[in-house]
């Protein structure tokens, strides 16, 4: 409906009228803007008519649908859009499917249906119609009407017998509490069994019926955890039959040709323990070529030799993006027989490769680098446990073999880069990885938090250089890239940031211009404090967020001018692109960048970023629910932990054993009401306050691995303070007796 003018009676302005069409982009028309504004009889009739008339012929406005108008450029009140992206918090970012117009085509975000349905947001590359409403920024917001994908009108979910009737509890916390379920001829299910269903229609009152279209598995198998994160996300999962058919027809390289022979040199493989693929082999040594203290060698498999641009392989690639990590599988983004054999390093066995010769000052510097295909065989698979035994005097059987110094150089180019990465500045958040070990009886035995040794960062650097050794090569080279990019943090982000600090004593300088350096310095100084997890979860939470892109401004986080991703093809797209573009800018022979290929970079590197945002998102879903049936065995029990959200509703605490997080309600902590101070991270009551990074004891009284929720009750947490709100006398942390609600004071 049409906002009314306050102030209506009479002709209106030139301003005026834009205005209210603007505020109203194809909801009216001249009877509507006649009756807003007042305008009556004939002479003002005609005098508005000429008006919009004289505004249409100069462009200025248009017709959006029928006879309603609208200012030239906005978008119709009623639009398909097609999902190109998802935000950091997991939004739909949608784009126009059909856009002429000259500049990029405007972010639309997707707001969730209302009404007798409750559908997840439409995933990336389906479409929808939507309501579009215009903001005051200038940006869009759709409502969903309808979404085109039938596949997104689907849920993942426990089916459960009730004495109420079948019902179906979905594993989406975001939806319907329960669907009633219908059961399509044809498929049998059980109680307990994870389906597939699509929503039917609603009536007024009571659950949502909800046809059952496929059994994926039995809640509680083994891999009934992953599966239910690769259904609700739409991880693709089966290759077609000319993809597979393409990849099997693949041969091994056995002839040098053209390539360079590597195979003399001990390149050695390093992962971890549980790694399906190696794809990058590395060597160093010393030298005085080039003005530089350390040659090395990163040899990446040549994937661009078995997935030629246009092939069956090569679009399926695209489209999947990126492979996705469970601690259960891999779901690949190429078949098998090469994400697992021609293209994995295997020790012993020749295998093409594309690998950067790098020479590396002594304080770090990139001097030159080459890049050649080449063919190689990798001396040893080895561990990072293995390596960092090896170096540190307790070598094993397998690094016992390899030739003298072969790891010990690898620690030497590492210092000299590392000494770079401090030199410049860049980010080195602090964040435990989880590791997942299921038991032979398909439970989960343990989780863990893996131990992170200098062997992980020494590849890490390795892989770096070699990055950044090729965004180089081709932006000399004028040569399309897909870079890897990273923004500085948005000032509202920064603000936030700088707020909270100040309130533990820290500072983040006031520029519109930040470095990396400057967060850095802060995460440094609180290394060896309490504040270390709290701190370096609100810098993380700052940044932006990393994307693929043609136009290059930078990665603020690693402190780089020229980046981009050229050390794993076998695993993401983006990578596949620049080793195309390298082959093509040196001339290294066929499966180099088509000439035109540029002119959809900017649309590849949306679909990349987004493709790469949903794996991670199922990934980090899978891991909540695996935790949350790990915890589940331990209800009842008393864990350590940590503040790590603030929000009115109550905090967010991280366990220290396990680094799960949970949701402590407000109506469950001590003091209330509360009063959410959002600047300085905190939830202050009477007499107590709760912060961001504040230690906690809390009794584990949920978990739910079907919603993935974790529930606690406080046992003794929060800063007591004398006195009004707002006081700065602190008494230290309290004890809370008992696990209900503890008295107020």
């Amino acid at each position: 409906m049409a906002k009314k003018r306050p102030d209506s009676g009479g002709l209106p302005s030139r301003d005026q009228l834009l205005a209210y069409i603007a505020e109203n982009p194809g909801r009216v028309g001249k009877r509507e803007i006649a009756r807003a504004f007042g305008v009556k009889g004939g002479p003002e009739r005609a005098a508005l008519n000429n008006l919009i008339r004289e505004l249409k012929d100069e462009g200025v406005i248009g017709r959006a649908a029928g006879k309603r108008l609208q200012v030239a450029g906005d978008l119709p009140a009623e639009l398909l859009v097609e999902v190109t992206q998802l935000d950091d918090e997991g939004q739909a970012i949608a784009e126009p499917v059909m856009w002429h117009a000259d500049g990029a085509a405007p972010k639309i975000t997707l707001k969730p249906m209302h009404g007798r349905h409750t559908y997840p947001a439409p995933g990336i590359g389906q479409r929808a119609i939507v309501n579009l409403r215009k903001l005051p920024d200038g940006s869009y917001d759709g409502r969903v009407r309808r979404i085109m994908d039938k596949d997104a009108e689907q849920i993942v979910g426990v089916f459960r017998k009730t004495p109420q009737g079948d019902r179906i509890q979905p594993t989406d916390r975001r939806l319907a509490k329960e669907y009633h379920a219908q059961i399509e001829p044809g498929i049998t299910v059980e109680d307990g069994d994870l389906v597939l269903a699509e929503p039917l229609s609603a009536k007024r009152f009571g659950p949502i019926p909800a046809r059952i279209v496929r059994r994926i598995g039995k809640w509680g198998d083994t891999d009934a955890i992953s599966l239910v994160a690769i259904a609700t996300h739409g991880i693709p999962t089966k290759f077609p039959d000319a993809v597979i058919a393409e990849a099997e027809q693949a041969v091994p390289v056995t002839e040098l040709g053209k390539r360079k022979d590597l195979r003399a040199i001990p390149l050695i493989t390093v992962d971890d323990i549980d790694a399906r693929d190696f794809d990058d082999g590395v060597f160093a040594e010393p030298t005085d070529e080039h003005g530089a203290a350390w040659h090395a060698i990163v040899a990446i498999a040549d994937v661009a030799h078995y997935v030629r641009p246009g092939s069956e392989l090569d679009r399926n690639g695209f489209q999947r993006g990126n492979s996705c990590y469970f601690p259960d599988r891999v779901v690949p983004m190429l078949p098998e027989r090469l994400s697992n054999d021609l293209c994995s390093l295997r020790p012993g066995e020749d295998r093409a490769c594309m690998a950067a010769h790098l020479w590396i000052g002594k304080t770090g510097k990139l001097q030159k680098w080459q890049f050649v295909r080449g063919l190689m065989r990798s001396a040893a698979r080895l561990t990072y446990d293995e390596v960092q035994a090896h170096q540190d005097g307790n070598p094993c059987d397998k690094t016992s073999a390899l030739a003298p110094d072969v790891i010990e150089n690898l620690y030497g180019v590492y210092h000299a880069l590392r000494q770079a990465r401090l030199e410049r500045g860049a980010l080195d958040i602090d964040k435990p990885e989880r590791k997942v070990r299921i038991g032979e009886d398909g439970k989960i035995a343990e989780i863990t938090l893996r131990q992170r040794h200098d062997s992980h960062k020494m590849i890490e650097e390795l892989m770096i250089a070699a990055n950044v050794a090729s965004a180089n090569q081709l932006a000399e080279r004028n040569m399309p890239v897909m870079y890897r990019i990273h923004d500085q943090p948005t000032p509202e982000k920064a603000h936030n940031l700088r707020e909270y600090l100040q309130g533990i004593g820290l500072s983040l300088r006031k520029s519109p211009q930040l470095r990396p350096a400057d967060f850095a310095q802060i995460l440094k100084s609180v290394v060896d404090t309490d504040n270390k997890d709290a701190v370096n979860e609100a810098v993380l939470r700052s940044q932006s967020q990393a994307q693929y892109a043609p136009g290059n401004i930078g990665h603020f986080g690693l402190g780089l001018v020229n980046y981009c991703h050229f050390t794993s093809p076998i695993r993401r797209y983006a990578d596949v692109l620049v080793h195309r573009a390298l082959i093509r800018s040196l001339r290294l022979g066929p499966g180099g960048l088509p000439e035109d290929a540029d002119a959809g970079f900017d649309k590849m590197g949306v679909h990349l970023s987004a493709t790469e945002r949903r794996a991670m998102k199922a990934e980090r879903d899978a891991m909540d629910r695996y935790l949350s049936e790990y915890l589940a065995e331990r209800l009842g029990t008393e864990e350590a932990g940590k503040i790590v959200g603030v929000g009115r509703f109550g905090v967010f605490v991280r366990l220290d054993s396990v680094q799960a997080d949970g949701l402590l309600p407000a109506r469950r902590l001590p003091g209330g009401p509360f009063r959410h101070h959002e600047d300085r991270h905190e939830l202050e009551g009477h007499g107590v306050v709760y912060r961001l990074g504040d230690p906690v004891v809390v009794s584990l009284v949920e978990a739910d691995p079907v919603s993935a929720t974790v529930g606690f009750d406080l046992v003794e947490g929060g800063v007591a303070q004398r006195g009004a709100r707002g006081g700065a006398r602190h008494d230290g942390p309290r004890r809370h007796k008992g696990r209900g609600k503890p008295k107020r004071r």
